[in-house]
């Protein structure tokens, strides 16, 4: 009599058992957001003010299993438009997340005034030609960027805060009263 037969049939069960246990996981994983990713995030909640337009939104855009809200994100997109030429962009979510770390780590849920996010490729260009200090390929034009402030926080612990994240870039415009972030490689000036 073979006895390793019943092993071998045991092993292959197994191996078909974790197989599928496995792919279930993987299954789930892929259906529903990474809880420990979503729960090392602050809270998906921003407060906003832009400066241009003088308007507010208080939004959660992302909820506490890690989903983004599409509603609450075109919300964001609104406000955060070209203040020049009325036009929505997307804004990139990876830079909605770096504000909102930023903003969690120094501005105790306060308030954040933005001075400049999206900029139109036409509205850019003419900054460009009248001096204004903006980039010819500025990540604002493709709703990669925010100039902001947040009233009550010093700019310096602002920019020192974005530059131990080292989640893109980060300029200190302190004549001008902003910081800038993008979600470009990391430099700083």
């Amino acid at each position: 009599m073979d006895t390793h037969k019943p092993q071998e049939l045991w092993t292959r069960r197994s191996f078909l058992k974790s197989s599928l246990v496995g792919l279930a996981l993987l299954g789930s994983r892929l259906a529903f957001p990474d809880l420990t990713f979503a729960a090392s995030l602050p809270d998906g909640r921003l407060h906003l003010y832009n400066a241009n337009t003088d308007e507010r939104l208080t939004v959660r855009y992302r909820n506490r299993s890690g989903r983004y809200d599409a509603s609450a994100l075109k919300d964001i997109d609104f406000l955060l438009r070209c203040h020049n030429t009325n036009q929505v962009c997307q804004i990139d979510v990876q830079l909605l997340e770096n504000l909102n770390r930023i903003s969690k780590l120094v501005g105790q849920e306060q308030e954040i005034k933005i001075y400049s996010a999206y900029r139109s490729p036409s509205y850019n260009d003419l900054l460009v030609r009248l001096g204004r200090g903006a980039a010819p390929n500025s990540l604002h034009t493709t709703g990669q960027a925010v100039d902001f402030s947040i009233p009550g926080v010093k700019l310096s612990k602002i920019w020192r805060t974005a530059m131990k994240l080292q989640l893109g870039g980060v300029g200190n415009y302190r004549r001008r009263g902003f910081i800038h972030i993008d979600t470009g490689p990391f430099r700083y000036w």
